[in-house]
């Protein structure tokens, strides 16, 4: 079993793999995004459309970001067709005993790898790439998918690991590999706090959009500077556990923005990676590069209603118990933590109500509602970061698995 594991993996990475002809080719400079890059921070593009990033590329950027609805999304368009085939046929005429299941894994990551480095051979530029959801809950499986990755590409590629149990985990070995991880789906202070700890990732994210739509969905206010608190409060305490802690070098990505005044208000963060779109928006704002300032140490007023019966749970969002800090430090000092599983992760954390125990069943009522949950539908004892996070993973489940029957309308 171990030689044939060897040759599917020999055989997919020869399938994945693309030798990155050339130079990166030269772009003009945005005198707004240059601001920003004043102001230390990084600015990336979030699609995995080719043609979309060309039309808006300037020289600031430095990166981009893929995810499973993103990959879904040119699958979908049919511009993998022709690869799709084309890896099945080979697969098959290596006479590899895969089944539907394993095949459809193994041609998705060849086209998730494909769909990355499109991007890699027009930018020359790093790329974070996506695992499956399918492995987020199986240690094993995220450090064999996340090699598998990095090996296609050391070079560009950045492994987007998801935040679960097992991920957390997983980034420790990652990451002592020297393999870049893109540690994703965060919408806390705390949860991000305990990955930088943790794993040292060299980054993390705040799904700052969702956190503005959910407050909006639920009345509980207008909504507005929501995401924007939460995520300058993770910046906050990043940078105090990386002058604190010189293991600790993650730096954040501000996450799911959707507009053009986002970017500007969240000028001094470390990285944001911006849909086409917002860039857009942001570039034929009007503004004078004068005019982008950093809030990195502003304290902010969030558009929450205090008197919502929702208002607590939000706050919880960029609010750091004391209790958690000890439980942090009392983690990262345990000498069974490299060998510890995920459900013995979940158990322990469960103690600061990190991680709520969804049953399947849970986690399909969560997955038809879709990326922003109903809050009205679960108990208050379930900590909001956590049913986000859980929604967000459903979401990209949802799409991969759209992705996944693209694939296995080839395989006759």
């Amino acid at each position: 079993m171990v030689a044939v594991s060897e040759k599917l993996d020999d055989v997919l990475h020869r399938l994945a793999f693309e030798k990155i002809d050339g130079a990166a080719r030269e772009n003009e400079s945005d005198p707004l995004l240059a601001r920003l890059q004043s102001l230390g921070t990084e600015v990336w593009i979030d699609t995995g459309e080719l043609e979309k990033a060309q039309e808006i590329w300037k020289d600031e950027f430095t990166a981009l970001t893929t995810n499973n609805t993103l990959a879904n999304q040119v699958v979908q368009s049919g511009t993998m067709d022709a690869t799709i085939e084309d890896t099945i046929r080979k697969i098959r005429r290596e006479g590899l005993e895969l089944s539907v299941e394993e095949m459809i894994m193994d041609v998705g990551f060849v086209i998730n790898c494909k769909v990355a480095l499109r991007l890699v051979q027009a930018f020359k530029v790093k790329v974070s790439v996506e695992l499956h959801p399918a492995v987020s809950r199986n240690i094993e499986r995220t450090l064999h998918f996340g090699r598998r990755y990095y090996r296609v590409c050391p070079e560009y590629f950045t492994v987007k690991v998801p935040l679960t149990p097992e991920g957390y985990l997983a980034v420790r070995t990652l990451r002592r590999e020297k393999i870049p991880v893109n540690f994703t789906l965060g919408f806390s202070v705390r949860q991000n706090y305990l990955a930088a700890r943790l794993g040292n990732p060299n980054f993390v994210n705040v799904f700052l959009g969702r956190l503005n739509q959910v407050v909006i969905d639920h009345h509980a206010g207008t909504g507005e500077l929501v995401g924007e608190k939460v995520t300058l409060a993770t910046q906050q305490a990043l940078r105090s556990a990386r002058k604190n802690y010189e293991e600790v070098g993650t730096r954040l990505i501000a996450a799911s923005i959707r507009n053009g005044e986002q970017v500007a208000f969240l000028a001094g963060l470390d990285v944001l990676t911006i849909p086409p779109a917002a860039t857009q928006e942001f570039q034929e704002s009007g503004k004078s590069p004068e005019q982008i300032i950093s809030h990195a140490d502003d304290s902010i007023a969030a558009g929450i209603d205090p008197q919502h019966f929702l208002a607590k749970r939000f706050a919880e969002l960029w609010k750091m118990s004391a209790e958690f800090k000890n439980f942090v430090d009392a983690l990262v000092a345990r000498p069974d933590l490299d060998s510890m599983r995920g459900k013995e992760l979940d158990e322990i954390a469960r103690g600061v109500n990190l991680f709520h125990p969804f049953s399947d069943a849970d986690l399909q009522k969560i997955r038809e509602h879709g990326k922003i949950p109903d809050l009205s539908a679960w108990p208050e004892s379930i900590a909001l970061d956590d049913l986000m996070t859980q929604s967000a993973l459903q979401s990209f489940a949802k799409d991969q698995s759209a992705l996944d029957d693209r694939i296995r309308s080839f395989l006759k």
